[in-house]
């Protein structure tokens, strides 16, 4: 089986504001609302390619009840844990001639409801696989990935990581099978400018030293490149498309990759599904549906260059 989780969810308010004025009154034209979180957003994609799965996490108050609302229609199982106070946050994204982002706190976790979730974890199996993505929420310890992945460091567990900066790099001596920054995430880490492909593989590859199996990073419109545990390094170009919506982007690559690899047991596959994910969401205005990740994976061819 594969499970998400979600630490830190939330009801995504989209405003469409074409000509937002500060400090005035303004009014949207259009507005949609969607359940926000990066471990829901890899686990509807791999639910519409086809691949089961069970989201964990938390949520609480009437915005977590439309979230468990929304996400029921998408298929895929929700384990999630009921917080007795507060409520998932709300973040809302004002699109106009700018995009601006107001996001929410979020409720407290209580160490009962974090022992809650970590039984549910401690329910995984030999062969099954775990997707950790996502900012900790402020009432959880900063450590929560590395405690997760070392409590299930002798059960032969596929990890996969989406996490940034240090979150990222704590977790690498537990071996992730997958960890995916993208090209700024890489300068960050390194506290370096990376201005081509070369130098870029270096870095990626200084990660993979220290303890990822596979570094999968994102180029946006330019493509992906994968540091393989097979010791090929592999590049698959963009997608050709107009951009709609960025976000999810990332969260369906990681969900692409996974399918890919585990219905080929091939990175080059893996690297080629994964970026038709990424593409299809970015050129859809939500996760993207079935039809338009077959559409754009048809276009894409993966080289090994070396």
């Amino acid at each position: 089986m594969i499970y998400t989780i979600t630490f830190n969810a939330s009801l995504d308010y989209i405003m469409q504001v074409p000509d937002f004025k500060e400090g005035e009154t303004n009014r949207s034209v259009k507005e949609d609302m969607y359940p926000g979180g990066k471990g829901f957003n890899v686990s509807t994609i791999l639910q519409r390619l086809g691949y089961p799965n069970t989201a964990l996490g938390f949520i609480a108050g009437f915005t977590g009840q439309q979230i468990k609302k929304e996400l029921a229609q998408r298929g895929f199982i929700c384990d999630l844990c009921e917080l007795e106070e507060g409520m998932t946050r709300i973040n809302i994204k004002m699109k106009g001639d700018k995009e601006t982002e107001i996001n929410g706190n979020g409720p407290f976790i209580s160490q009962k409801k974090l022992d809650e979730l970590m039984n549910k974890i401690d329910a995984l199996e030999k062969g099954d696989t775990l997707i950790l993505a996502g900012s900790i929420p402020s009432s959880l310890p900063d450590d929560i990935y590395e405690k997760i992945m070392n409590r299930l460091k002798d059960k032969e567990i596929r990890i996969l990581v989406d996490a940034t900066k240090q979150l990222l790099l704590n977790v690498l001596p537990y071996k992730p099978f997958l960890i995916k920054p993208n090209h700024r995430e890489l300068e960050e880490i390194f506290q370096t400018e990376i201005s081509n492909q070369k130098d870029l593989i270096q870095y990626a590859k200084k990660l993979q030293e220290q303890g990822a199996m596979n570094v999968l990073v994102s180029l946006g419109k330019d493509g992906a490149l994968l540091i393989a545990n097979d010791q090929q390094v592999y590049y698959c170009p963009g997608a050709k498309g107009t951009l709609i919506n960025s976000v999810g982007s990332g969260d369906s690559m990681v969900a692409g990759f996974l399918a890919g690899y585990l219905k080929h047991h091939d990175y080059s596959e893996a690297l080629r599904l994964g970026s038709a994910c990424g593409g299809a969401t970015a050129f859809s205005k939500d996760l993207a549906l079935k039809e338009t990740i077959d559409n754009i994976y048809q276009q894409l061819k993966t080289e090994v260059i070396q």
